[in-house]
């Protein structure tokens, strides 16, 4: 093949942008998917989980991760201690608590889906 007819069969493949284009949207597509089933409400569910931990007060009873029921008999920044029974007192790590018993939900703000 010499140079003129390289030149005839460049010219004559088709526009080398759009196939780009058609080939990286797709992709693109994928992304933004994963965004709003995956990555967006991990970022929920990380909030609320950190507005829970947020609102353990003294005398809240709470379940840790290791299943140890207990009220909350002292707080500090990090850790907790729990009374499990009488005269048996715990400190416990705040993020092991897993749920705060008589406690639902703590209430997510009113936003809408995009924002």
């Amino acid at each position: 093949m010499n140079f003129t007819e390289r030149l005839v069969f460049l010219q004559q493949a088709p526009g080398g942008m759009e196939s780009i284009l058609s080939s990286i949207v797709p992709f693109l597509l994928i992304i933004v998917i994963f965004y709003f089933l995956i990555l967006r409400p991990q970022q929920k569910r990380q909030k609320d989980r950190a507005k829970l931990l947020e609102s353990i007060k003294k005398g809240d009873k709470v379940i840790t991760a290791g299943g140890v029921h207990g009220t909350v008999e002292g707080l500090e920044d990090k850790t907790l201690l729990l009374k499990i029974a009488e005269n048996v007192k715990i400190k416990v790590e705040r993020s092991s608590i897993t749920t705060i018993i008589g406690v639902t939900d703590v209430e997510p703000e009113k936003k809408s889906m995009f924002g």
